[in-house]
């Protein structure tokens, strides 16, 4: 009996996503190169295979591949042994956290072979792909019309019955989507990192407290998966101690986060929260050094007062600061499909957020209404608007009390300046192209007339009445 779909890579998010298709009824093939784990996944609708030619044997045609393997190296490793048995009309879908222009290079080799590549972004994790990850595809639509009923049948749906997954458009527009979205994941991993850290150090709380804080702010605009975790996190113990108190400080990165800022310049869109908690891993893996620097570099000692004051301002500047996160990826997106003729609608990026991903969020039910009436930007959405416009004072006391005190805040305060720039109806840009024009003879432009202008600087450009 042939089977409907086949995975390869039987890691856990592969073997999830296998049991998660079984349960919806679907015969699913699955291969992996290591034999123990595919023999581990033997059940019903869930059928090992041990040879590339033995899997796809197995798949009716068109045959629907699924690459549950990591970015890189091993994605172009099981494509090359998948290309001499691929035929016309079948699908490979890249399940993995694969870089977008990688993707469209991939895209174009196997078309040429008439075989399609779905850029395919999974969000959720190991929990997700079990019980329905948030699902992001892209590339040539008559590929998606023939994965489309398995991809809807396993995604997380909303409170409103709807899938997490749609159509995003051709090329590698899904990978792309994928890559933000863990950009925007990094700025509100380590804004909540910061929230933490700064309710310890200048509050003088306990993980636990911040735990009941956590677990008082997961609603409204607020309210959100990674929230959530930190309560539990923040709540278990090992022994007498809060766990997260024993963890080592050093945080490790995978490459998506990294891809989005480096790729924001050159889009020309700012993502200063997806940098600055880029930099925050950075800063954090060189632990031998700052352990020795803390014992030779002055700064103040965080002062403990006003806590409640403190809460508030820590609650606020949350609230600000996811705002911004999102505002950042969103632009991003905006940009994206601008430079690479992306065709996604933001409203349904936002859909398919909403529920199974690692970064749902109630904001993401504001964002989807707000894109549905065109807007340019978010921070423009009246009812984000009015948010920012309450949280500001509490979030500038916030950023006050860390400067202050000593304790590092780069994304809270990353995202405080980013607001106040794209408020401002002028910047010091001009004393910038002084400058450029001054050692490097670039030319200006004025306020008070039109044209392009270069100036001898230190001339008497009028005449003193």
């Amino acid at each position: 009996m042939t089977k409907q779909i086949g995975i390869i890579g039987a890691g856990v998010m592969g073997a999830n996503l296998a049991r998660n298709l079984a349960r919806h009824d679907f015969e699913v093939a699955i291969y992996d190169r290591d034999a123990h784990k595919v023999k581990a996944l033997h059940g019903d609708r869930v059928f090992p295979t041990y040879t590339i030619e033995n899997f796809l044997g197995t798949l009716e045609s068109p045959r629907r591949i699924w690459l549950m393997v990591n970015a890189g190296k091993p994605v172009e490793s099981v494509l090359d042994d998948l290309k001499p048995y691929l035929a016309a009309g079948d699908v490979v879908m890249d399940g993995g956290n694969s870089y977008f222009k990688d993707t469209e290079r991939r895209m174009r080799d196997l078309a040429a072979r008439e075989t399609h590549l779905i850029s395919l972004g999974v969000s959720g994790g190991a929990e997700g792909a079990l019980h329905g990850p948030s699902l992001m595809p892209s590339g040539a639509r008559e590929a998606y019309d023939v994965v489309s009923p398995f991809l809807r049948a396993i995604a997380a749906t909303t409170a409103d019955g709807e899938p997490c997954v749609t159509y995003l458009g051709e090329g590698g527009a899904g990978h792309y989507v994928k890559m933000v979205h863990n950009g925007i994941e990094y700025a509100l991993m380590q804004a909540i990192a910061e929230i933490y850290d700064l309710l310890t150090r200048c509050g003088g709380l306990q993980a636990e407290q911040v735990a009941t804080l956590f677990a008082e702010w997961n609603t409204g605009v607020t309210a959100s998966f990674l929230l959530e975790i930190s309560t539990k996190i923040l709540n278990t113990h090992d022994g007498e101690a809060a766990l997260v108190d024993l963890i080592l400080d050093t945080a490790e990165q995978k490459g998506t986060g990294r891809w989005a800022s480096q790729n924001a310049l050159e889009v020309g869109r700012v993502v200063s929260m997806m940098t600055s908690a880029v930099e925050a891993r950075i800063m954090s893996a060189h632990k031998a050094a700052r352990v020795q620097a803390a014992k030779i570099l002055p700064g103040p000692q965080p002062t403990r007062r006003k806590v409640n004051e403190l809460i508030n301002a820590a609650r606020a500047a949350l609230c600000g600061a996811m705002v911004i996160a999102f505002s950042q990826g969103f632009d991003l997106l905006h940009g994206a499909s601008d430079e690479y003729h992306y065709s996604y609608a933001l409203a349904d990026v936002a859909h398919i957020w909403r529920a199974g991903c690692i970064i749902r969020a109630n904001i993401l039910d504001e964002i989807r209404v707000a894109y549905r009436v065109g807007l340019d930007h978010l921070l423009l959405s009246e009812s984000l608007r009015e948010t920012v416009a309450q949280c500001q004072t509490g979030w500038r006391d916030a950023v006050t009390r860390g400067v202050l005190g000593g304790v590092p805040l780069p994304t809270l305060s990353a995202a405080l300046a980013y607001y106040d720039s794209y408020r401002s109806e002028r910047l010091p840009s001009n004393l910038i192209q002084a400058q450029r024009n001054f050692f490097g003879a670039h030319s200006y432009q004025r306020l008070d007339r039109a044209g392009n202008f270069h100036t001898h600087w230190g001339a008497e450009l009028t005449k003193k009445r």
